[in-house]
């Protein structure tokens, strides 16, 4: 046996301490979760939004926890702003690709135009975004950690989700293959999937009692998602637990997709 077999195990670090996080989308709802769950890991991160005040009460609610954040206003769905912006950073150690919309409707109802605006933030953005991060990763040559926000609808179907499950079943296909592609470089891509989350953005549907008991009766453990169940998801996957997992999907969804 090796020294290393035979010698006292330890729990690998969950900490991120020294490491530059990305977080897309970061001014509300699951990327400030996100941002707040690197940060209390050591992580410095770098806020990604379009919104600069959104921005500047997140870094200093960070700050005020101890934290280091840095405001990047940014339109992921402007290519160009994505490369002198995000790739123009000094440093990337993790990347969470959260920014994405959803308009529910009917798959008859679609409209072209919105079908290209979907597209564009959660397909064409999100591989953008990826993109830069692992070139700035690539060059650092210290490997990093990259996570693709997916959903349980990157597993599953959905009616009036049609959109949103080609793109995130999409995210799906695109993280295994960064995984593989990227592995050389020892940058490791994982992506998760959430069930319904209770977010600003979201919580008026659930006010709608015949929509929130359909969903509940979906979900095993019988309940909604919290952004809280999100975070320690993000914290595992970007440190030194998860060094040995890439290309995985890992379902946050209270059993959703085990029927």
């Amino acid at each position: 046996m090796s020294d290393k077999q035979t010698a006292a195990l330890r729990t690998p670090s969950m900490r991120l301490d020294g490491l530059v996080g990305v977080v897309t989308g970061a001014g509300r709802g699951l990327g400030r979760g996100c941002a707040l769950a690197l940060a209390d890991a050591g992580a410095e991160v770098v806020l990604v939004s379009r919104t600069q005040s959104d921005l500047e009460t997140l870094a200093a609610e960070i700050r005020e926890r101890g934290g280091k954040a840095v405001p990047l206003v940014c339109d992921i769905l402007d290519a160009r702003q994505i490369t002198e912006r995000i790739e123009a950073l000094a440093r990337i150690d993790i990347l969470v690709n959260n920014a994405g919309d959803n308009i529910p409707e009917p798959f008859v109802q679609v409209t072209e135009e919105r079908l290209d605006r979907i597209l564009d933030l959660n397909v064409k953005a999100s591989f953008l975004v990826a993109q830069s991060a692992a070139r700035r990763m690539i060059a650092g040559g210290r490997g990093g950690a990259i996570i693709q926000m997916s959903s349980q609808m990157g597993h599953v179907g959905a009616a009036n989700r049609t959109v949103y499950c080609m793109t995130k079943h999409a995210a799906e296909g695109l993280t295994k293959a960064m995984a593989v592609e990227l592995a050389p470089h020892r940058i490791r891509v994982n992506a998760i999937g959430p069930t319904f989350i209770v977010t600003p953005m979201t919580r008026p549907f659930f006010e709608n009692q015949s929509f929130r008991d359909d969903v509940l009766a979906s979900i095993p453990l019988g309940r909604l998602g919290e952004i809280e169940d999100i975070m320690g998801a993000i914290v595992f996957l970007a440190s030194p637990a998860a060094a040995l997992i890439t290309g995985a999907s890992l379902t946050i969804d209270g059993g959703w997709t085990a029927r």
